[in-house]
């Protein structure tokens, strides 16, 4: 079968393992089903995300003008340290801001391939996790805006990371840790107005993704330098596929990129 369309990064559906879907404006694909089977995919153009125009993408599936325009892609979103809309200032779009800013976040402890901290809107649980390839997650506060979010990632990336290693996320290195344990020793790193939100006596997430084999040597697929690629498909893991050649595909990275895809 043949679909084309704009390529977003894959929608998922918590259960054992992960379910993935890659939506088209007029079709959508049940990306498991394709588990075993030949996919070809081609390049044919590129659209931004969000004016839709044929422009070259710049970052996060967005033309250079969009990305640095539009408030979808402000500072704050990689910076959550830098919201103001609690303060009422705005960056681009005062209104956008207190809508994505103005809501319960979370901070999160994930172990994809190492143990990492991370901030998320309350409503992207576990989709977060899901989309960095965690095999396993845990809350540490639950707090009423993005910046006090903001302020406690930032206390804690002195003592842990907040980047996942892709590499040994998609090889399946694992690191053996306790997250429970983790949590309960952070809770003293927490800044004082983030104290209160500090959530106690939950219990971990466990993770599992529809993956038939595991890579040892990665190669990795980028459209724009490479904009033909067959191969046979043996595992997704976070937003990538995995072929049986070891090539993985961020589906993710390449946001914005017209393809034909043939089953």
């Amino acid at each position: 079968m043949q679909y084309q369309g704009v390529l977003t990064k894959m929608k998922s559906e918590f259960s054992d393992p992960i379910q993935y879907y890659l939506i088209f404006e007029n079709d959508f694909i049940h990306m498991n089903q394709l588990l075993g089977k030949t996919v070809d995919i081609q390049l044919i153009g590129e659209q931004c995300l969000s004016c839709g125009l044929n422009k070259p993408i710049f970052r996060q599936g967005f033309c250079k003008s969009c990305f640095f325009d539009k408030p979808v892609a402000g500072d704050w979103i990689m910076r959550p340290e830098l919201s103001k809309a609690h303060l009422g200032i705005e960056d681009r779009d005062l209104s956008y801001e207190k809508q994505v800013q103005l809501q319960p976040h979370i901070v999160y402890l994930a172990n994809s391939s190492n143990i990492k901290v991370g901030v998320t809107r309350k409503s992207q649980i576990p989709t977060r996790w899901i989309d960095q390839g965690a095999h396993e997650a845990i809350e540490i506060v639950e707090v009423p805006n993005r910046y006090l979010a903001g302020i406690a990632e930032v206390a804690l990336k002195d003592h842990l990371s907040d980047k996942t290693n892709w590499r040994k996320m998609l090889k399946n290195e694992i690191e053996d840790v306790d997250l429970v344990e983790w949590r309960d020793k952070l809770k003293a790193k927490l800044p004082e107005e983030v104290l209160p939100y500090f959530i106690a006596n939950n219990s971990e997430t466990n993770i599992t993704f529809p993956v038939e084999s595991y890579p040892t040597k990665l190669k990795s697929l980028n459209l724009s330098k490479n904009p033909s690629y067959n191969g046979v498909l043996t595992g997704i893991k976070g937003q990538y596929l995995i072929f049986k050649d070891d090539t993985v595909f961020n589906v993710r990275s390449n946001e914005g990129m017209v393809v034909n895809l043939n089953i």
